[in-house]
């Protein structure tokens, strides 16, 4: 049994939509970012960067002690590593798909993310971050598009935990200023993915927590307002 320490978020997606892929049973235990569950002790534990998402493996593969695992692009591995799924064991296609995973970290989420904030969130509306995000996002979609122009996925024939990591970040491309008519070849990549049951039945857990109170401007605090001064010794 995986716990699965989770959010609505792109990120929090990610292994849900793994975990409802390989049918490996889980359990969601609710972080609300918004709320500051992830400062409690218990989630610091196991996250100690105060970020969702975070699993606990119960019945680890050499049957050890319970192992907690924090970071998506850390947890997608893992979890891949530990089923034997969605990470090809050929050399050149294992390494393909490890480097559009950290791709995926390393600059879709990160710039997108950037995106979100100075156009969605910051309260002062500053046009050279908005800028520079909303037309980098674009490079980012633009080198994707590329890569799927003569492939199915990011990898090849075959769909891995790097389309994983990734789809999440594209599902708000309307609110990161981008039009998906614009890059075709992503676009139909998109859609095959959208219409997969495993991730159908990964959005429809984010139903159940999409409706819940939050004081946004406590949330704004929690979640835009930290320093090294948030990580208490």
């Amino acid at each position: 049994m995986i716990d699965l320490y989770y959010w609505t978020t792109p990120n929090g997606h990610k292994i849900t939509m793994f975990l409802e892929e390989v049918e490996l049973p889980y359990r969601v235990i609710p972080i609300n970012i918004g709320s500051g569950d992830q400062f409690k002790p218990e989630f610091l534990k196991i996250a100690p960067n105060n970020r969702i998402p975070a699993i606990v493996d119960h019945q680890p593969v050499d049957d050890s002690e319970p192992i907690a695992v924090f970071e998506s692009g850390a947890i997608l591995l893992y979890l891949a590593e530990k089923t034997g799924k969605l990470l090809s064991d050929d050399l050149r296609t294992r390494v393909d798909v490890l480097q559009w995973l950290f791709w995926q970290m390393a600059g879709l989420g990160p710039m997108a993310g950037q995106n979100h904030h100075f156009s969605q969130y910051a309260p002062e509306k500053i046009s050279y971050a908005i800028d520079r995000y909303v037309n980098e996002t674009g490079r980012l979609y633009a080198v994707l598009n590329k890569r799927l122009s003569d492939r199915p996925y990011v990898a090849g024939e075959d769909y891995s935990i790097a389309d994983i990591a990734i789809y999440p970040w594209i599902v708000p491309y309307e609110r990161q200023g981008q039009k998906l008519e614009n890059f075709p070849h992503l676009k139909q990549w998109f859609e095959a993915i959208q219409t997969r049951p495993a991730t159908v039945r990964a959005y429809q857990q984010a139903e159940q927590f999409k409706n819940q109170a939050v004081d946004m401007e406590k949330s704004r605090s929690l979640l835009f307002n930290q320093s090294a001064n948030t990580i208490q010794p």
